[in-house]
């Protein structure tokens, strides 16, 4: 039984201009009108129509898929740009950052080596203190022992006048 032109769209699920186009280019031995005039598609232009749709339904899938399979591609190659763009941007700040740290690290051992040498001088010169101090309480002994030996009744001296002005202050303590 002959179809009309939306019965096969319908069967197909492609629109009735799809079907419609591909009837108007049949041979017109293929194409047919029922007795009220309309279009009606015998078995023969049916099977012609369902391997012309099915042909173009594969290509626009094939088509479709490699837009599709395109598209996806491109997405991911974008995807993929942009990883890379962001892990070159966060190799360059942990880069940035380990220099910085290496600086400050380095400076911090330029002070630490400047105050050990500043310590080093300090001990060096109270060494130097101590043992002058040392010489010079020697030196000083040294001293007051030659002036002993030297001048044996001056010293004697010395302590008499402390007696008289110790006695004359106790004498004048019974004048008062």
């Amino acid at each position: 039984m002959p179809k009309t032109i939306r019965e096969l769209a319908d069967e197909l699920k492609v629109s009735k201009q799809t079907i419609q186009y591909h009837y108007q280019r049949l041979p017109t031995k293929n194409r047919q009108k029922d007795s009220q005039g309309k279009n009606v598609i015998s078995l023969t232009a049916e099977r012609i129509i369902r391997g012309k749709v099915a042909k173009n339904l594969v290509a626009n899938n094939q088509q479709t898929g490699s837009e599709k399979a395109t598209k996806t591609s491109k997405e991911n190659n974008e995807l993929i740009a942009t990883l890379r763009r962001e892990v070159a941007d966060l190799k360059f700040q942990r880069d940035k950052q380990l220099a910085t740290k290496d600086q400050q690290i380095s400076s911090k051992d330029r002070q630490i080596n400047h105050l050990t040498k500043l310590i080093d001088q300090q001990q060096q010169l109270q060494l130097t203190t101590v043992t002058e101090n040392k010489e010079l309480k020697e030196h000083v002994h040294k001293l007051s022992d030659l002036i002993e030996i030297s001048n044996p009744g001056q010293k004697q001296q010395v302590n008499d006048k402390e007696d008289r002005t110790h006695n004359n202050k106790n004498w004048w303590h019974f004048w008062k």
